[in-house]
């Protein structure tokens, strides 16, 4: 069942398209014939059941790994990508500063020759879009799961994407950096294209304008309302879920 071909709706424009998209991993189809889109200017969430996909689809879209057949196509072809990835796995006890992990995505110049007053004025700006400007003198290691998926988001933002990837941004997040997220998702809407995965539905619910639900395939997508019914979410994530 796909909601939007099911139900047309009014034309509208697309920052990707996945037309027939397939994704082998050694002898396991993990995708299989996806056909999926992503409202420009708009937030997509792909939501799902563990080992559907997600995650692999994102990897796809980022070039970590290759597909068997098909093909995605991104408008503008070439956007300036930004990417929040679920964790990131590093040696806590380096002594890295926050300050310091943002000048990488901002200069060529080596950490040992120092930052530029620039260099750290910009990280204190992305810093600042994300509410974490106390944050730029911590160490890395230091930083409670919330604190780092700021710092990851205000990352991302270092070459002004104009697509945006999430992939489960409130994980290790307390409920206070949940709300906080909320907060900065919809600040972000209509600044750029937004595909985020996530298994939290309340959150899909209140932030997303479309809805890809993904089970080793599409499902269904579509908008929020045409999505979170009991049918979709039964055929998705299986007879006991909705």
């Amino acid at each position: 069942m796909n909601i939007h071909s099911a139900h047309p709706l009014a034309p509208r424009p697309w920052a990707l398209e996945i037309k027939d998209l397939s994704v082998r991993l050694g002898r396991l189809d993990i995708l299989s014939k996806l056909n999926a889109q992503v409202p420009k200017g708009g937030q997509a969430v792909i939501v799902g059941p563990n080992g559907g996909g997600k995650t692999t689809l994102i990897k796809t879209l980022l070039g970590e790994i290759p597909s068997r057949e098909g093909a995605f196509a991104f408008s503008p072809a070439r956007p300036r990508l930004g990417y929040v990835p679920q964790r990131l796995d590093f040696d806590r006890h380096l002594p890295l500063t926050v300050q310091e992990f943002l000048a990488l995505g901002l200069t060529e110049r080596p950490l040992w020759l120092g930052r530029s007053p620039a260099v750290k004025a910009k990280s204190l700006d992305l810093l600042s879009e994300v509410k974490a400007e106390r944050l730029l003198d911590r160490r890395l290691g230091d930083l409670s799961g919330g604190e780092l998926q700021r710092v990851l988001l205000a990352s991302a933002l270092c070459q002004n994407p104009e697509f945006l990837i999430l992939d489960e941004p409130a994980t290790g997040v307390d409920v206070y950096g949940e709300h906080l997220l909320c907060e900065l998702l919809d600040g972000f809407k209509g600044r750029f294209s937004i595909l985020m995965v996530s298994h939290d539905l309340p959150t899909a619910r209140a932030h997303a304008d479309w809805v890809i639900c993904l089970n080793r395939r599409v499902i269904a997508q579509g908008p929020p309302e045409a999505i979170f019914n009991s049918s979709v979410l039964a055929a998705t994530f299986g007879l006991h879920s909705a």
